[in-house]
């Protein structure tokens, strides 16, 4: 039997192939019943965290954190940690927006280790872009059956838009993958992170009209919409 190979191959870099066993967890939980944000910020300061806070626009007393590393154990160890501390555990979980996804390569990427590790790091802190949709989705299971040359023009047709929006300044994405890791048993996690909120959904609206949303994804949602109010990443 040929030994299993799960490394992530990027695209050729100075006609040597690009592989990597390295690929970075994200995670999304979302809080209620928070009276002073501040209070929150200046745990997450303390703790010197890197992530992003955001404020949750369709709850008034909603937040969600994102924190990110190359290892799990991180989740369950130092973010499990902060969030024992009394600011964030008198805080009500909102568990239908649980996500936790990892970053993963297509095979042409120029640079696989700023693709997989740095690059969503910096779109998620980025000043600039505090306004966030983050949604999960699940493809349906024929899209999985179709033979290679008939999924990439449907891949392409979805990657144009999203590719369009991003040349623009419009909307930046963080795709993640969470098949087995999430309890809804979707396949993927999208992040639209921008300067401006109506790009985002003007982004979403536009996907709706491809052969892979319109015939082929199962669910989507449910969507966090939110605005940053702290970010922190070393990069």
């Amino acid at each position: 039997m040929d030994e299993l190979d799960l490394r992530e191959k990027g695209g050729p870099r100075q006609g040597q192939p690009q592989v990597s066993d390295r690929r970075l967890f994200m995670q999304l939980l979302a809080f209620g019943g928070v009276l002073d944000p501040h209070v929150l910020i200046a745990e997450l300061e303390e703790s010197g965290i890197e992530g992003v806070l955001y404020a949750d626009v369709n709850d008034p007393h909603g937040v969600a954190l994102v924190t990110w590393s190359d290892d799990p154990d991180y989740f369950v160890t130092t973010v499990r940690q902060l969030l024992g501390r009394e600011a964030f555990a008198e805080l009500t979980p909102k568990l239908e927006y649980s996500m936790l996804g990892r970053t993963y390569a297509l095979g042409h990427e120029p640079d696989l280790d700023d693709w997989l590790f740095h690059k969503p790091r910096r779109t998620a802190a980025d000043p600039d872009s505090p306004w966030a949709v983050w949604y999960p989705l699940r493809r349906k299971g024929e899209f999985s059956s179709l033979p290679p040359e008939e999924q990439m023009p449907i891949l392409r047709e979805h990657g144009k838009i999203g590719h369009s929006f991003g040349e623009a300044g419009y909307a930046h994405d963080i795709r993640l993958a969470c098949f087995g890791l999430d309890k809804r048993d979707n396949d993927f996690i999208i992040g639209l992170i921008g300067h401006d909120l109506y790009p985002l959904s003007a982004c979403v609206q536009a996907m709706r009209k491809t052969r892979q949303t319109s015939r082929y994804i199962e669910q989507m949602g449910p969507f966090f919409v939110g605005k940053a109010i702290w970010q922190k990443a070393s990069v």
